[in-house]
């Protein structure tokens, strides 16, 4: 399984040969199989080009920032929240935005079923949150094709991958109905989908506007929300997720503390080392000097 990494955060597997003929092959797997997949976090410079069409369609799924693709010489924005499934054997491209480059799930894909999930239509299709969106399930089902092909052995490995891709493919064809299908609980999913979004943003300045917007519900009900089920307002969690995150950084790189907290979004040197100090009782200076001095013992 060739797995392999370029942009920082990024996972991706392309199958091999051998792979792909067992799943050409196999009677259940032939109807919708993988032969790549992966995720691309704020993927700068991102751009491909294929001048000679491929066998597969690419499946693009922008969860953050932008980007654009180019069909039959007609370039598209896809934005936050938005998807194409590019179509078989047609040249295309596509690229990550100068300014403000996407986030991506990504996956190739053929079979005998295949084009029942693809739209005729080459414009981006929409995934905005709303209501029971239910964003937090359909990313878990990606992670869990991912794992599974990565930590496949065997046939049947890749019957339950293909199983999988029939559902997350049919979450975005099928919209309204995986939106109303019964899920859990609705307030456990807010926080979860919430701490999830938090936590892949650590790197920006998020306002609670912006995490109630991003989940389609008004500020105040989230913040009376977490606090009942968390114990403290959102921002408040965001910031203590921040500096867990710059403790690991002390304590695994030789990064500067000046250079560490604007790793987490906090462009004030001060202001990071006094958000610091609240949560974890010292200093950043104190708390990299005590772990050396652990690590001497």
């Amino acid at each position: 399984m060739k797995r392999r990494k370029g942009f920082n955060g990024e996972l991706s597997i392309v199958l091999p040969r051998v792979i792909l003929d067992w799943e050409q092959n196999d009677p259940l797997v032939s109807s919708l199989y993988v032969t790549a997949i992966g995720y691309y976090p704020h993927a700068e410079n991102h751009y491909c080009e294929r001048k000679k069409p491929i066998n597969q369609y690419v499946l693009l799924y922008c969860v953050n920032g932008k980007g654009w693709y180019e069909i039959d010489g007609i370039r598209h924005k896809l934005n936050n929240d938005q998807y194409i499934i590019l179509p078989i054997l047609k040249p295309h491209s596509y690229g990550a935005d100068d300014d403000d480059p996407w986030t991506i799930y990504w996956i190739h894909f053929n079979g005998s079923h295949a084009e029942y999930y693809v739209s005729e239509n080459t414009d981006p299709i929409d995934i905005k949150p709303r209501l029971n969106s239910r964003i937090y399930n359909r990313n878990n089902l990606f992670e869990e094709i991912f794992n599974t092909i990565l930590n496949g052995s065997g046939i049947e490995d890749f019957r339950y991958a293909s199983s999988l891709l029939h559902f997350y493919l049919a979450s975005m064809l099928y919209l309204i109905q995986f939106r109303d299908a019964p899920s859990q609980n609705l307030d456990s999913e807010i926080i979860t989908t919430a701490i999830h979004y938090m936590k892949e943003n650590l790197h920006k300045h998020l306002s609670i506007d912006d995490i109630a917007n991003y989940l389609g519900y008004s500020p105040s009900y989230l913040s009376s929300l977490f606090k009942q089920k968390i114990g403290e307002s959102p921002i408040a969690y965001f910031n203590r997720q921040k500096i867990l995150r710059t403790c690991f950084l002390l304590e695994t790189t030789k990064m500067k503390i000046n250079q560490v907290c604007y790793k987490v979004g906090i462009d004030d040197c001060h202001y990071y080392s006094r958000l610091f100090k609240k949560i974890t009782g010292k200093s950043p200076e104190q708390f990299r000097k005590e772990i050396k001095n652990k690590s001497a013992v």
